[in-house]
């Protein structure tokens, strides 16, 4: 009888966990903070791209709960090159006035090189944007003029105007006001290097995070030497007061440039003062993983797809020191979480009999250097472990909740594609509201993991958790996540603290579980919508 009563306790489980719509009780949340802890733990120093102990890690959890390598490995290298500029290192302008890195000023060069010198003009160059798709071109004038020179661009897409509201997407942030964008088409025409102009309200944070983010170790995938990518000897960021003082040696005041800039008649202004540095770097070439598992689904001709789960696992490492001396920067929201979820996602699928399993299978892919600049995933968008026409959808997961449950969540990219219809289906059988980003001008969509696979035509979403709280916040969730971008973003207080709720982030975990098997059995692919930017690479990729 007690055999008899074990075996219905288990089916009861089984078609309580796997048969409902709902997989809560599936996910264990000692577990998810366990690995929580472990990832943001000192002894993986901030989990940088050289240093693969939390890659391991990963694996290794990877295998431990049944996900299957791909192609024989669990892993799939990127070989990186990482530049760490001298913080000696003065910024020269006009007739010798010295600016202190760090203080004034950030950057690196992208000649993989460990001595580059510049000496050249600086030419203010508005928002730096060539968009014949809002007939918007600010490289005005001759190839000469921008070939060899310093440009000083501003971040963001030139503002709406009521004549124009819609201009760049109106106050949504388009991919031409990405300052990674700004860096790659100066790198097109030729430039010498860039100075961004930072202001906290037009980067969405303050200089702190430029500081720690670009003055410690950056990274880029190792070119070939026969390789013809453009590159920038000096990819920099100035302060705004900074930057105007540069201008002023000119006799050119910075805000009555900024004015003309929103202009569609703009005209670059070569201000004839000199930026001179001497950047002297260390440098290295380093591997780096992106750490690969896969399930396989349940039809024998479906199984050949895939919906691929990532979730970044590498942070910032060790840098400058915080007032408390804490140079450990943990990552445990960012992206720790992320990593605990799609494991712990990963786990419970592979606790599924395969027959009840999903029709196509999945990847979790877990990618190196996203705050580098999304190098992992750029590298696997162009090296696919999975063909690209069989990878019917991706599922983003960067910092999970885990303030308290919400009535709310934010598929950001959904709309662009038929995979809103899955999302939508998803929150209505929760009773959850699908919100919009509520601060499109900071243009997340281009700040994660899926938009690599946005730009190679995949259907792709970020899920970003809610702030409509069941129960108000307090104490020290409501201080950490009223002042999360202003003072914990990047910084080495991004760590694991006791009061987190783990309730929130398996109610999450739970929806981007349901996201990803409702893919998994649709009958029609998702596709990006007609009038999407990516369309054209939806088609490509499928040939239809």
């Amino acid at each position: 009888m007690k055999k008899i009563f074990a075996v219905l306790l288990l089916i009861s489980f089984c078609v309580s966990a796997f048969g409902q719509t709902n997989y809560t009780n599936s996910f264990d949340s000692m577990i998810l903070k366990e690995r929580i802890k472990k990832l943001s733990a000192d002894e993986f120093a901030g989990r940088s791209p050289g240093d693969d102990r939390a890659a391991k890690y990963i694996a290794a959890e990877l295998k431990k709960v049944g996900a299957k390598p791909v192609n024989g490995s669990y892993f799939q290298n990127v070989k990186l090159y990482a530049t760490k500029t001298n913080p000696d290192t003065k910024l020269m302008v006009g007739n010798g006035e010295s600016y202190k890195f760090g203080d004034d000023w950030v950057g690196y060069t992208d000649a993989q090189k460990t001595d580059v010198s510049i000496d050249s003009e600086i030419v203010f160059l508005g928002y730096g944007i060539d968009a014949p798709l809002y007939n918007w071109n600010d490289y005005k004038g001759n190839a000469a003029d921008y070939k060899g020179k310093v440009l000083m661009i501003l971040v963001n897409d030139p503002p709406a105007t009521e004549a124009e509201p819609n201009l760049f997407g109106g106050k949504a942030l388009t991919y031409f006001g990405r300052w990674t964008y700004k860096y790659e088409e100066a790198a097109r025409k030729g430039a010498a290097g860039v100075i961004l102009v930072h202001t906290t309200d037009s980067a969405g944070y303050g200089w702190n995070v430029v500081r720690t983010s670009n003055g410690n170790w950056r990274y880029d995938v190792a070119r070939a030497a026969n390789s013809t990518k453009p590159f920038l000897n000096l990819k920099s960021w100035a302060t705004n007061e900074a930057a105007a003082k540069m201008l002023n040696s000119a006799n050119l005041n910075l805000e009555e440039l900024k004015k003309k800039a929103t202009m569609r008649d703009f005209q670059p202004v070569k201000t004839g003062v000199k930026v001179k540095v001497d950047l002297k770097s260390e440098g290295k070439t380093q591997d780096s993983p992106n750490v690969v598992g896969m399930l396989e689904g349940s039809n024998k001709k479906l199984k050949s797809e895939y919906v691929v789960y990532t979730a970044h696992w590498d942070h910032l490492g060790v840098g400058e020191a915080n007032k408390d001396g804490d140079k450990i920067f943990n990552g445990a929201y960012d992206n720790a979480s992320g990593v605990s979820t799609v494991l712990g996602i990963a786990q419970v699928l592979a606790k599924m009999p395969k027959k009840e399993r999903p029709k196509r299978s999945f990847l979790f892919l877990f990618p190196t250097a996203e705050e580098q600049g999304l190098l992992g995933t750029e590298y696997y968008s162009q090296n696919p472990l999975i063909p690209l026409n069989k990878t019917i959808a991706n599922v983003n997961i960067d910092g999970v909740n885990f303030f308290g449950q919400t009535s709310d969540f934010k598929p950001l990219g959904a709309d662009r594609s038929s995979l809103m219809n899955v999302v939508k289906e998803v929150a209505n059988e929760r009773k959850l509201t699908v919100t919009g980003d509520d601060r499109p001008e900071q243009g997340f969509f281009f700040r994660s993991d899926h938009f690599p696979f946005a730009k190679v035509g995949v259907p792709a979403v970020s899920i970003q958790h809610g702030s409509a709280f069941l129960q108000p916040l307090t104490g020290e969730a409501e201080k950490f996540f009223k002042g999360y971008t202003a003072n914990h973003y990047h910084q080495p207080s991004d760590q694991f603290y006791d009061w987190w709720d783990m309730s929130a982030m398996i109610q999450e975990a739970e929806y981007c579980l349901a996201i990803g098997m409702k893919l998994a059995n649709a009958g029609e692919l998702p596709r990006y919508n007609e009038t999407d930017e990516f369309s054209a690479a939806d088609k490509k990729r499928l040939g239809k």
